[in-house]
């Protein structure tokens, strides 16, 4: 089976994982290996990476930017469904998986590839979210997973074999937590992390200051939205990236966006994450207060019925799946006149709303206000409250009438 490997395309990060992956699908496939490495705002140069690759093994790299692509039709299609998974996750890791996954079977049939492959756990997400793009993509495609295969069990093992084989990590035995990074968040565990009772180190945290040490005066953000989307900070148009971008800076200098959970994978198990996601946090708030003043209520109300299966869509990996896409086109018709802006404060890992309005705003003065006016008579709430307590009336009768 091994020998009809002749050429593989591996999603290639230069991590621990990966790199060791190169020489060992050489050792043991004996086929050319060529590195893909997705620029999704990494925050660090990956033109190293091409050297790496080649020294490791790999016979090419392709460095590909795909920030843009990443935020506007990936993370933005995802806060328009209002995306919370479990309550607390943003989804920052798995958003991205389904578009490096996409773009590496892009290669793949460029370069006309016999297989495709991972580096990610048999016990974690990732190597579900990559493999169902896969096949979304080509149903014939061979998937290599070195983790299922190799008899390494730790990443205490993978060290041993790079220090071996003279592969060039940073990964130590002392401090082995993993963290991925894009322009959306920063994700760690793994290590010291998996004791769920330990605090995270606070030299661990890279895109946020620490509350504590946020400075003592709040910082006004305005964000203006069109049919859903950001499109401007405190007034400056900005591309997708930019504009996160932007945000993250903002609320990591004001401690904005750190969750520290404990969350179920979907192989089963549970999993203590710790995450940072400073302009993501500042944007649902965001959108939320703009929804506020210019969403149907029913509207709003179906929609919201949706977060919770959108977001578990996202986190299972079926980004392309029937159900996923449908749901969005539903998100979509509801966010058509989300358009307007919103005022927030960030104040010491704080993001409170302070602000809203819209040219399209349901809110009206008239119709809420307590004082006197002439568009809603008083008295009609009469006749509504007792229509609507006619059912809980007749249930209080039939058991008054039992007792």
């Amino acid at each position: 089976m091994k020998s009809n490997i002749k050429k593989v395309i591996l999603a290639y990060s230069g991590g621990l994982d990966t790199s060791v992956i190169i020489k060992w699908l050489v050792e043991n496939y004996g086929c050319d290996v060529i590195a893909f490495a997705a620029d999704l705002g990494q925050g660090e140069e990956l033109a190293p990476l091409k050297k790496k690759a080649i020294a490791t093994g790999a016979k090419k790299i392709y460095i590909k930017d795909l920030k843009e692509e990443f935020v506007r039709d990936f993370i933005f299609p995802m806060l328009r469904a209002g995306a919370v998974y479990e309550g607390r996750y943003l989804l920052g890791t798995s958003i991205a998986r389904p578009l490096i996954a996409k773009a590496q079977m892009d290669i793949a049939k460029k370069e006309k590839a016999d297989a495709v492959c991972h580096g990610s756990t048999g016990k974690g997400n990732d190597q579900i979210r990559f493999e169902l793009t896969y096949y979304a993509i080509d149903p014939h495609i061979k998937v290599i997973a070195p983790w299922r295969e190799w008899d390494m069990k730790s990443r205490t093992d993978l060290i041993d074999y790079a220090e071996k084989h003279g592969i060039p990590v940073t990964a130590t035995k002392s401090k082995p937590y993993s963290s991925d990074r894009n322009l959306f968040h920063i994700s760690f565990e793994g290590g010291i992390l998996e004791d769920p009772w330990a605090e995270p180190p606070e030299d661990m945290f890279v895109l946020s200051v620490s509350p504590e040490k946020s400075p003592n005066k709040p910082r006004y953000v305005e964000i203006d939205f069109e049919n859903g989307n950001p499109v401007k900070v405190d007034g400056k148009r900005l591309s997708p990236a930019k504009l996160l971008a932007l945000l993250n800076k903002i609320g990591g200098e004001n401690g904005i966006g750190r969750i520290d959970m404990v969350e179920n994978r979907y192989v089963g198990m549970k999993s203590r994450g710790v995450y940072e996601t400073p302009g993501g946090t500042i944007l649902h708030a965001a959108r939320r207060a703009v929804e506020s003043i210019t969403m149907d209520r029913e509207v709003m109300h179906i929609r919201d019925s949706m977060i919770s299966r959108y977001a578990e869509l996202v986190y299972y990996g079926y980004w392309y799946s029937p159900e996923r896409e449908l749901l969005q086109k539903l998100i979509d018709e509801a966010a058509k006149n989300v358009t307007g802006a919103a005022r927030l404060k960030l104040y010491k890992g704080n993001c409170d709303v302070v602000g809203r309005k819209s040219s399209k705003s349901l809110y009206h003065p008239d119709f809420a206000t307590f004082e006197e006016d002439v568009v809603y008579d008083q008295k009609d709430a009469e006749g509504f409250i007792k229509l609507n307590a006619l059912r809980l009336k007749i249930k209080a009768m039939v058991e008054k009438g039992r007792d």
